[in-house]
This record gives C-alpha cells, structure tokens and sequence, in this order.
C-alpha cells in the first residue's frame, strides 16, 4: 500500500498568494490597456461629428456686379492656440456650393449661399495641424496634444462630411503655417518621412500608399514655412532646402515640381535664397516669392516674368489671379513703402506686360465672370470702411465700393482672404474679439441697394455727410479751456469722389504748436510753464497727473483733439455694424452708456479716444489730455449730431 503525500497548508496558501498577485498584476495591465484603448483613446468620446443628407447646388463662377455691396450672412471662428506654437490660423475654401471653415479646432463647412451649416468635426484634446482637398474627398491631419508622434489623417466625403477612413503615423509633406495646408491632387495626397526626405502619395480613396519618391541627394522638404508649397489636381509645387554650392554657406533651395497622380518630377528650379519661399498656384501658373524675387513659371516650368527685390511681397505672398490668359498681380516696386504698390497684367505665354498700374496695397484678389476683386485694407486714409475694386483685367479700369467692414491686415489669425462665386464675394479678415485670442470674421457680400448717391460712398449723397469742424461749436470748446484755438481741416475721397466738406478737424489752442515745438526741443515730455500753454508733448500717457501752473492749478488744456467723421452709413443698423466691426478689430475695446450716443466705444488702454455713432454716423473724438476730455468732448458731439442740420 503506497501512502498518499499532502501538501502542508502554509506552502498552498504561498502558492495561491503568488497567483492572485500575478493574477492581479495580469488584470491591472489589461485594465490598462483597455482602459487606454477603448476609454482614452477611444472615438465615442473623443469626436464630435455631424454629418449631412441635405443636397447642395454648385455656384455659378461669378460675383457681385460694381456698386454697393450688403451682408448677406457672417460667422465668425475664434481662434485656437494648440500645443504646437505658429498653427493657430483659419483658412478658407468655397467650392462645390459650401465654404469650408479649418481651424486648430477642427472643421466646418456651410452652404455657401445661406450661411447654415452643413457638416463639421472636432477631436477633443487634438488640434488640427493641416488640410487638404482634392476630387470630392477633404482630409484633416490631427496630432494629439502633448505628443507630437501621435497623428492620424482622417478623410470625409465633402459634401456629406460622411467618414471614409483614417490612417495613425502618416506625416503631411510641407503644411503651410498660414493657411495650414498642404499638396493633393488627382486623388492623391503628398506625405513625407520623418526626416522629410522623401514623398509618399496616398491615395484618398483608400487612405493607403500609392507611389514613393526620394528627394534630390542632400535636400528636404521645408518645415514651418509661411506657405512652402502648393498644388492643384494635376501638379503640386514643394520648397526644397537642399546641401550644397550655389548660395550663402553652401545652401540653396529649390522648387519641385510634382505629378501628384503618378509621384513624377516634372520640373525643378534653383531658387535665389535659402530661406523658404512662399508658394501660390493658379490654373496654369505657379509663383514663387523667396526674399530675393517674385518669379512665375508655366506647366512647362518655363520662367514667364520676374520682379526682383527682397521686397517685391513684403511678408506675404504677392496676390494674384489668372483670368483669359492674362496673370493679375500685385507687387511693392523695388525702393517703394510697404503702402505703395503696383498691379501688371502679363500674358502667360508671351510673357509681355499689357498694363500696369499704382495701387492701394491691395490684401486679396480673387476672379470670377472675367473680372478681378481686389481687396484693400481702407477705401481712403481717414474712412473707416475696407474697400472692394472691380478691375477690368483687359485694360486695368477700376471701380470702387465700401465694403460693410473695418479690418486690421497686421491682427494675427488669418490672412486677408477673398473668393467670388454664385453671385456673391467672401472676405475673411482678422478681428481683435473676442478677447485676448482674437478670431477671423468671414462675411459673405451681395449687391445692395443702389441708393441716390455714388457707389463709392455705398450709395449715400455727399450732402448727407456732416462737416467734421461744425461737431463742435465754441462754447464746447470753451469749456474745454480751449477759449482760442485754430483748426487744421482734412478732407477725404472714395475712388473718384471727394467729399465736400472735411471729414477730420484737428484742434490746437492759438499759438500752442509753436510752443509745443519749441518745448520739444528743449526737453521730451510736458514741462511746466505759464498758465494755459504748457508745452506738453502729445505723446504723453493722459494717465499722467497733470503738473500744476505758476498758480498752483492743474493745467486742464485740452491737447491733441481730433474729430473725424469716419463713416456715414445708408441706414442706421449698417452704421452700427461698422461701428462694431470698428470695436472687434482693436486690443482693448470697453462699452460707455454715458456719452449720449445711441452707441459708443472707450478704444484703447486709456480714454483717450471714443467712438460713437448717432444715427448712421460713425465719429471718433480723440484727446491725448486731460484724462476724460474725449468722453466730455464726445458728449458734445453726440448732442450737435441730434440737433437739426
């Protein structure tokens, strides 16, 4: 009889502790990978996305005919300032009858004629880096906040925002930082490795790799640009940054230029610098701006034009647009301000000037039913409003309309941007507010009311536009202890109308200019001196204590006064959305309920300067000293403009 051994209880009870904690280690990690997968990184919570059945029409390619233009709708995106400094702007695109709206926040696409959305998709805690379109397939690359090595591109159908795929690890070749994006083109889009040496495309269909092309020995693709590359269905143009002899520590760069179809060179150009160029393409046309020279090529890669000079784009690109064979572009001459242009027509394949012409320094130009809008930053030096140009692009003629907006070009967040189609012009432009991030304002203009004045001033008669020097009478100065003063009158034209009357008036007290010169050169700053003409500089912070007169008074001078009509609108709500166009565009901008105006805005880090409106006149009053003068002052133009003319 064979005895049977049994175990003794304390070594069971080891071997059961032993493989509960493996067992416990076991179930924690799987948490911890489940958890990461399916919690964490998972879709359900994460996205947000809404989809469309609704059809949509395509817009017919034109725009609003000459004259006054009118709101059609407006929306406004808030900027976004992800993990990754430098891609926080919002671009554009209107095509198939929507306006797609890109942001680091994700995307929105709207039916072009109405405004109401559509489709849109955002990744909670990703910021959008890039976008692309080509065909019917619009694809966004997202990288998750805080670590850059987690990506992925996810494709849509554009009209139904409807998901086709998504691919993790792939790397967009050459995203732009103004408009965030990057080349595609006959259903396929361009990535790169990550020591951006090489071209991948992918196909947008399936979201998988097609073809693969190696970059010239000793070059990369740029990273970071302002706008490195470009493209088109049938081709794509990259800035290359390559080793090598042929500029300044033996770099250079140069223009690829690639079938996005079949991932074949079809052309290359050295360029003029090393630094990364700015890329436009049009149908037909490819421009190239990099510090040294504006120069544009054809299909062929054959160079047509050049404008030299390390100015010729300033710090953006040089708009253009290709319109009957002609290329319309606006450049800043060689030796000219950054206020001065100058538009030519050039015939693609001769390469000779028909026209050109001085111009304001036009922000965007677009083209639509052979004519060319243009968009400039001011319609005069002294109005409020923006200006739209309709150019002729056979001889260069030009006709002016106000646009319904104020806008700031220098304000971070978008580029000016303008796009013609269906009858109809969009304009997006940067705006201060909301506060302190800042937005891009996107406003889709029709033709308006013809009205029974001229088109320049938006269809308002000259008679209807005050005189700026009659907002104040006397005894307004006088209590301002402005007793004796002279005016400084400045008038102001629209395209071919001059107003009539002044638009701005400059107060100064009798004799207070020489003195004030005179004080300047003396010493910078206010010094005290006889009562009543202190010879202040007009740059002084009005925050500062007045310093007190030979008598032991404060000197209650008004100094620096100015009183500008800015705008007179056709009807009492558009003045009033000039007048908030105005506020929007500036740092620091406080409502004030006590001026008397039907509305009104203290602008600035002092009040020192107040905008108001009193019916469909838009006015500024601006008084560098005392502190509160511009309010007081501006209580009593508010009151002149109710009075009966």
């Amino acid at each position: 009889m064979v005895g049977s051994r049994q175990r003794r209880p304390e070594s069971v009870g080891k071997v059961r502790v032993a493989l509960g904690l493996v067992s416990g280690v076991v179930a924690v990690a799987l948490c911890v990978v489940l958890v990461d997968k399916y919690v964490l990184r998972a879709e359900w919570w994460q996205v947000r996305h809404t989809v469309t059945g609704e059809p949509v029409a395509p817009q017919s390619e034109v725009g609003p005919p000459p004259g006054p233009l009118t709101v059609s709708w407006e929306h406004t995106t808030r900027t976004h300032h992800g993990s990754v400094a430098g891609y926080d702007g919002v671009a554009y695109q209107v095509a198939q009858g929507q306006v797609a709206t890109v942001s680091g926040r994700g995307i929105e696409v709207r039916d072009a004629r109405t405004g109401d959305g559509r489709w849109s998709y955002r990744r909670s805690g990703w910021t959008l880096l890039g976008w692309t379109s080509t065909g019917s397939r619009l694809i966004a690359y997202f990288e998750r906040d805080g670590d850059r090595g987690d990506r992925v591109l996810v494709a849509f159908d554009t009209l139904s925002g409807g998901l086709l795929w998504r691919r993790a690890g792939e790397r967009p070749a050459a995203v732009s930082r103004t408009t965030l994006r990057w080349p595609a083109g006959s259903d396929v889009l361009l990535t790169t490795d990550e020591e951006r040496r090489t071209l991948f495309g992918v196909s947008a269909v399936t979201g998988n790799r097609v073809w693969r092309l190696a970059l010239p020995r000793g070059c990369r693709l740029f990273e970071g640009g302002a706008h490195p590359s470009d493209g088109r269905e049938t081709l794509a143009a990259l800035g290359l940054h390559c080793a090598g002899p042929g500029s300044e520590k033996g770099h250079r760069s140069l223009l690829l230029a690639v079938d996005p179809a079949k991932g074949a060179v079809r052309w290359s150009r050295r360029l003029g610098s090393k630094e990364s160029p700015e890329v436009s393409m049009l149908d037909g046309v490819t421009l190239v701006s990099d510090g040294t020279a504006l120069r544009t090529f054809d299909d062929g890669g054959r160079q047509f034009g050049v404008w030299d000079g390390d100015g010729a784009c300033g710090d953006l690109m040089c708009p253009g647009v290709l319109t009957s064979g002609r290329l319309v572009v606006v450049y800043h001459p060689d030796g000219s301000g950054p206020d001065d242009a100058r538009m030519e027509a050039v015939d693609v394949p001769s390469g000779r000037v028909e026209w050109r012409r001085d111009v304001p320094a036009y922000t965007a130009l677009a083209q639509a039913g052979g004519q060319v809008f243009a968009l400039r930053p001011r319609l005069s030096e002294r109005l409020l409003p923006a200006g739209v140009d309709i150019v002729e692009p056979g001889d260069g003629r030009v006709t002016t309309a106000p646009a319904p907006f104020s806008m700031d070009p220098d304000l971070p967040g978008v580029r000016p941007w303008l796009a013609a189609a269906g009858g109809l012009l969009y304009v997006a432009v940067p705006q201060a507010a909301p506060r302190p991030d800042g937005a891009a304002r996107l406003v889709a203009l029709r033709g308006g009311p013809a009205g029974t004045g001229p088109a320049e001033l938006g269809g308002v008669p000259e008679a209807d536009w005050p005189d700026a020097c009659a907002l104040l009478k006397k005894p307004d100065l006088t209590a301002a202890r402005m007793p004796d003063y002279v005016t400084e009158p400045r008038g102001a034209s629209a395209g071919t109308v001059r107003l009539p009357r002044p638009v701005s008036c400059t107060y100064e007290p009798r004799g207070g200019k020489a003195r004030r010169e005179r004080g300047d050169r003396k010493a910078p700053g206010p010094k005290p001196s006889a009562a009543g003409s202190a010879a202040a500089d007009p740059s002084a912070s009005p925050e500062l204590p007045e310093k007190p007169d030979k008598g032991g008074e404060l000197d209650m001078t008004v100094r620096g006064l100015t009183v500008s009509v800015r705008w007179v609108a056709e009807t009492d709500q558009a003045a009033s959305r000039m007048l908030d166009a105005l506020q929007a565009t500036q740092a620091q901008a406080r409502r004030r309920h006590d001026i008397g105006a039907d509305e009104a805005y203290e602008i600035g880090p002092t009040a020192g300067m107040i905008a108001l409106r009193v019916g469909r006149c838009v006015v500024v009053v601006e008084a560098n000293r005392p502190p509160g003068a511009a309010a007081r002052l501006a209580r009593s133009v508010a009151f002149r403009l109710r009075q009966p003319s």
